[in-house]
């Protein structure tokens, strides 16, 4: 069967003879009678010019399609009377060119036209046979290639060994393996940020300068993220109620290295696990999704039933994580098996954040219910394994707390409040509010603004509703550097691992900023 699409320097089969080319293949169409005469005649004629120029060495071979030569054809008048077998063969011929060569000579091979189930053929002669164009591909064919002659391969074959294919399940920056540079999100180590491996951190400093913008965000970023390894710690991962999250190149280039589209919702919280390849994000679309950083793909996605506010890693299993959001219940879930492990029933209407303490024995849940008279449910300390309240009183203002920050040295946390001030608590039993250490100046409103400490637990960052950054002293309470850093709400500030003062923030807007 012919192919429908026509290649400009491949050859099919089915065209007809052209008398001005040599070795060109035969295939002679039948139609009416007087087409069929003018046939006979250009064809008896050519093969007779063709006869005259072969030495009495060599004789030529016929290789073609027996179905386009006419039964009586007045040229072949000698092999009628044989047996029709005789033409149950391919027919083609050795052009006069290639019979005056020595090196087709020398490298020729002689074969004899086979008979058909008993019957004798005087065509039986031995046939001098070069190589075709694109027997070489052919493995029915012979593969006779002189030497110093290299054998053509058709344009067809040559694309589809030159062209990389792409399995069509993946996109091209998603395939499994893929080495592309695109791809090596984990393999590349920022020159930024090399100097600083080799030795401990220095002091956190205060970003006061504008180092870049990053912008792809369609809607509000409600967190910014540092990779915690350090030889990774240039990638900066945010999330978006733009239904996407990412991950930039937050210390050189300021490029997205990678869009992940693995929600139908807003995308509200977001975290790396600790060792930088997998990333923990959970969405209004009632699902929380574990996915690999370097392909893309979703290691596992588990069905919450309710809209997820915040998620947060068992700190030391990272295979296990606590999810909650607009339900009376905190899940904790198992994302190697995907199976929901423990149910925490805490009678509230929604959790805004959690909060795992050290060594994951407890954590601290904030959530919305405040009443007129009192908030004893507003942070509730649990118990990771019994799934019982350890404390229901650590607060006692009538404030919700948006979100909380563990100390990385000191035995203590903080809760962001939306009486627009943070107040720090004991992270042990009971969990005592230290009422004389508090953070004043910066404005919540109603946003979920978050708080950060840095590396060394020295500075303590908190974005505000003006659009401001705000660094204070953890241990002075006393406000050190005021950052005017966006027009719109300021809700993240995240201060980068290694470089020291250097710090993200994001916005309502959807900008991000990285400071230094």
């Amino acid at each position: 069967m012919s192919s429908l699409v026509a290649y400009e320097d491949s050859e099919s089969e089915d065209e007809p003879l052209d008398p001005t080319e040599d070795g060109a293949s035969t295939s002679v169409q039948t139609g009416s009678f007087k087409q069929n005469q003018e046939i006979k005649l250009r064809f008896n004629s050519q093969v007779t010019q063709r006869a005259q120029l072969f030495t009495p060495d060599y004789d030529w071979t016929l290789l073609g399609n027996h179905e386009g030569i006419p039964e009586k054809s007045p040229s072949l008048a000698h092999v009628q009377s044989q047996p029709q077998s005789c033409f149950d063969q391919e027919i083609n011929y050795c052009g006069s060119r290639g019979a005056k060569h020595k090196p087709f000579e020398d490298t020729a091979t002689c074969q004899s036209l086979p008979a058909t189930q008993g019957n004798s053929c005087p065509l039986q002669t031995f046939f001098h046979t070069p190589q075709r164009f694109g027997d070489g591909m052919n493995p029915k064919r012979q593969n006779n290639v002189p030497s110093g002659v290299r054998p053509y391969i058709p344009k067809r074959q040559r694309l589809s060994t030159t062209v990389e294919t792409v399995d069509p399940k993946y996109p091209a920056e998603q395939v499994p393996g893929s080495q592309t540079k695109e791809s090596q999100i984990l393999l590349d180590v920022s020159e930024r940020v090399k100097p600083y491996l080799a030795h401990k951190p220095d002091t956190a400093g205060i970003p006061r300068r504008l180092l870049m913008r990053l912008e792809g965000h369609q809607g509000p970023v409600n967190t910014v993220q540092w990779c915690p390894m350090p030889h990774l710690s240039h990638l900066l991962l945010s999330a978006s109620m733009d239904k996407t999250f990412k991950v930039w190149d937050g210390a050189e280039s300021g490029r997205c290295l990678r869009d992940y589209t693995c929600h139908l919702g807003a995308v509200r919280d977001a975290c790396w696990t600790p060792c930088g390849r997998h990333l923990l994000t959970g969405s209004f679309d009632n699902t929380t999704v574990v996915t690999d950083v370097e392909t893309g793909q979703r290691i596992a996605k588990l069905d919450n039933q309710f809209k997820v506010m915040c998620v947060a890693l068992h700190p030391s299993n990272p295979d296990v994580f606590l999810c909650g959001g607009h339900s009376s219940v905190v899940k904790a879930w198992d994302s190697r098996s995907c199976k929901m492990v423990k149910t925490y029933k805490a009678g509230i209407q929604q959790t805004l954040d959690i909060l795992f303490l050290r060594g994951g024995i407890d954590f601290i849940t904030s959530s919305d219910c405040v009443s007129r008279d009192s908030a004893d449910r507003t942070l509730i300390a649990w118990d990771f394994q019994t799934t019982a309240k350890v404390s229901n009183q650590i607060y006692h203002e009538r404030y919700t707390c948006p979100s909380l920050a563990l100390h990385p040295l000191e035995e203590s946390f903080v809760a962001q409040t939306n009486g627009n001030y943070m107040a720090a608590f004991s992270s042990q039993r009971p969990y005592r509010m230290n009422k004389r250490r508090r953070y004043e100046g910066h404005k919540v409103e109603g946003y979920a603004v978050q708080c950060e400490f840095s590396q060394d637990g020295t500075i303590l960052a908190s974005g505000s509703a003006t659009g401001s950054g705000h660094f204070y002293d953890y241990h002075n309470a006393r406000m050190l550097h005021t950052l005017r850093a966006h027009s719109q709400p300021c809700l993240c500030v995240s201060q980068h691992p290694v470089l020291p003062a250097t710090a993200a923030t994001c916005d309502w807007a959807g900008e991000i900023k990285i400071w230094h």
